[in-house]
């Protein structure tokens, strides 16, 4: 199947300028990101779309960028936000968590927290302030932002009291003392630690449910927020230009949720099991995106390109690491990690030459790995890339300027910075 659109789907993009061309020549090949941008908007633009924009209809927004540019794109306001609760009101798992009006406490990038206050101050015509109050970073009436730090390794005791008594606040508005948990893995797990370290289990109530939906969430990191937590956790992978795709369920199987939408798996590389992911959807109708390149990477159940076996969401297409047997992913790292040791928390692979590579990490309990372990982490790693790695222990691994990590680095220098 070569996912060329169906005739309803064309009726819905014929008016589109970008999409002249693949209509006249009667195929569409696949569509990439500098693609969208040649052009914009007026490639996008109808008469449909004018309307909508002087309307409110539709919004300019930017992508979420972590290791790659950011690209403007148009959708309906929190386009986003009603794809989230859309799959959170009909997941098998936590549904009745939305169906009782549990509060949405979100504990994820800073920049995710900024966007919302810059949002609210707009809507009441007066600057953001430079630290938003509490009330500035409720989105709507379910959903409210706790984290105002880039680094969630560098939160002090004040901040993750602070953000308790909000989780503690969002609570008490259930008439059973129920909340749900967003976040990114990452961030949450920092907290369990913070929160450990320095004895504040007795003020942080347990979820009623969690979801994670920011960005890859490692193994050792779900496991240990399985030992913590009794509730559901669930994965949702999704885009700002697309929304959410596919959701876990509380086992970690993943299942599509494709509404208004297709998906083809291509090999990144003749014989590789690791797919790319290509989208078709027009459940954005201002911006629909006809085989799209997601930059998104995947791998199945049993290795065939059959979108209803994704196995594991495993990095992105432009961070792929070359080695000797072929591309290697975020995914497979992080599977190589697991399989090791389960006390490894931050790790970074940074390549060291044409043949070195060192394996920046920290621990959950912040000592480094017995020799045991160490010797088949260094082994596992070292076969999986084709290159002699050595570990680095630390005490911290930076986040990146988006607020999330780099999984991968070329440069070491520029990884030290700000180590601790």
């Amino acid at each position: 199947m070569d996912g060329q659109p169906t005739a309803e789907v064309i009726e819905q993009i014929r008016d589109i300028p970008i999409y002249r061309e693949s209509l006249a020549k009667g195929y569409f090949p696949l569509l990439d990101k500098p693609e969208i941008a040649r052009g914009f908007p007026d490639n996008w633009m109808t008469p449909r779309l004018a309307a909508a924009l002087e309307s409110g209809e539709a919004e300019f927004v930017l992508s979420t960028g972590t290791n790659h540019a950011r690209m403007q794109i148009i959708r309906p306001p929190y386009f986003l936000l009603r794809s989230y609760y859309r799959l959170w009101s009909e997941h098998p798992d936590i549904a009745h968590t939305w169906e009782s009006g549990c509060r949405r406490v979100s504990l994820t990038t800073v920049l995710a927290t900024e966007h919302v206050a810059r949002v609210n101050a707009a809507r009441r015509g007066i600057p953001p302030e430079p630290v938003p109050t509490l009330d500035d970073r409720w989105l709507d009436e379910r959903t409210c932002y706790l984290n105002l730090r880039l680094d969630p390794a560098q939160w002090e005791r004040a901040d993750v009291v602070r953000m308790l008594g909000e989780i503690q606040s969002a609570r008490q508005a259930h008439p059973r003392g129920w909340y749900h948990l967003d976040c990114s893995g990452y961030h949450l797990a920092h907290l369990v630690r913070k929160v450990g370290e320095w004895g504040l289990w007795d003020d942080f109530p347990p979820p009623a449910s969690i979801i994670h939906a920011y960005e890859y969430t490692p193994v050792n990191v779900r496991r240990y927020l399985e030992q913590h937590f009794a509730c559901p956790i669930i994965d949702l992978f999704g885009s700002t230009e697309l929304g959410y795709l596919y959701f876990s369920d509380r086992r970690g199987t993943y299942w599509p949720h494709l509404d208004k939408m297709s998906v083809e798996l291509h090999p990144v590389a003749s014989g590789s099991t690791i797919y790319q992911l290509i989208v078709s959807s027009v459940r954005n109708p201002y911006m629909p995106l006809i085989r799209y390149r997601s930059g998104d990477c995947v791998r199945t159940l049993d290795g065939t390109p059959d979108p209803g076996k994704i196995a594991q969401f495993c990095g992105r297409q432009k961070e792929l690491l070359s080695t000797p047997n072929g591309p290697v992913a975020q995914g497979d790292l992080d599977r190589c990690i697991g399989e090791a040791s389960p006390h490894v928390f931050v790790h970074q692979l940074q390549l060291t030459g044409d043949s070195g590579a060192r394996l920046a990490y920290t621990t959950f309990n912040g000592a480094p790995l017995a020799a045991a372990e160490a010797a088949a982490l260094e082994r596992g790693v070292g076969e999986l890339t084709g290159r002699r790695c050595r570990l680095d222990h630390r005490t911290h691994i930076p986040i990146g300027k988006s607020g999330k990590y780099a999984w991968l680095a070329n440069d070491i220098s520029s990884t030290r910075t700000g180590e601790t």
